[in-house]
């Protein structure tokens, strides 16, 4: 799509830091910039990755997030929540740091403890609400949980990332002031339930994200004969704009519009990025 370039794009959540980018992370993101990317938010998913994640988001001009992912509970230490909160007050002055995240619930995946998943994820919200930092919400099979932790423990919103729940869990996501990822489930037709949400919620609520190096939009899908033979499909967060297409398709918006309104909804989501945007050009 032309014009892209001259649009400012927010990607959400991009794991920039992740193995799959090692060897061309700067040649990725650069890709990222010249497609009109203005920022991504980087979210760790363990305490040994906070510091690479700082770092990384300082080295790339990009902004990051530091939590405990639930698909890593199990083999987290319970002292790594110490480990959060010391990270989050050593940090506190850090503009680039804008949310408690990648944090939440996942019970999708078999063979996982999810009584130590809900302790992780109830103890992250009271450090995220201590740190008066907004959140960043794994939810997979599990809105319900999550909003459960939500109304037993306040915190200054944030963003449930690539969401896939019902229309009345968005809506009760939504009405709690929270704001939705949308990304590169949404290109696919079949993704009914995503798509029909992403025309629906109120227009304050959509966020973009990719998800990079995961949820590859359809023109990046590889099917299973296409694994079998190696084939990868590596999400990069220069997708954005086209993924931001699919979204202003769907809602009839301009990508004038789809850039405008989704950069904002991610502002009043982590409000520490409005600082790190660019000035606009008079």
């Amino acid at each position: 799509m032309r014009g892209h370039s001259r649009m400012s794009w927010i990607d959400t959540h991009c794991h920039l830091d992740a193995d799959e980018f090692a060897a061309d992370r700067d040649a990725v993101w650069a890709r990222a910039r010249a497609a009109g990317g203005t920022i991504g938010v980087l979210p760790a998913v363990k305490a040994a990755h906070f510091e690479r994640v700082r770092a990384l988001a300082h080295a790339c001009g990009c902004a990051y997030a530091l939590g405990i992912h639930p698909l890593c509970v199990d083999e987290a230490a319970d002292e790594d929540i110490d480990l959060l909160r010391d990270a989050l007050s050593r940090h506190a002055g850090d503009p680039r740091l804008v949310a408690v995240g990648e944090i939440g619930l996942d019970w999708f995946v078999p063979g996982l403890d999810r009584d130590r998943q809900q302790r992780f994820y109830l103890a992250q919200l009271k450090v995220a609400r201590d740190a008066g930092l907004p959140a960043i919400l794994h939810v997979r099979r599990s809105a319900d949980g999550l909003l459960a932790g939500l109304r037993r423990i306040e915190v200054a919103g944030g963003i449930a990332h690539a969401f896939n729940g019902s229309a009345q869990q968005a809506l009760a996501f939504a009405e709690r002031g929270w704001r939705l990822g949308f990304g590169g489930a949404m290109t696919f037709e079949r993704a009914r339930q995503i798509r029909q949400l992403a025309v629906t919620l109120p227009e304050s609520t959509p966020v973009l994200e990719t998800d990079a190096p995961d949820i590859p939009p359809i023109w990046l899908y590889r099917n299973a004969e296409a694994r079998a033979r190696g084939e990868v499909a590596r999400n990069e967060p220069g997708e954005l704009p086209r993924i931001a297409g699919t979204l202003a398709a769907l809602r009839g918006w301009s990508l004038e519009e789809t850039a405008a309104r989704t950069a904002a909804n991610a502002c009043a989501a982590l409000p520490r990025l409005a600082a790190l945007l660019p000035t606009p050009s008079p």
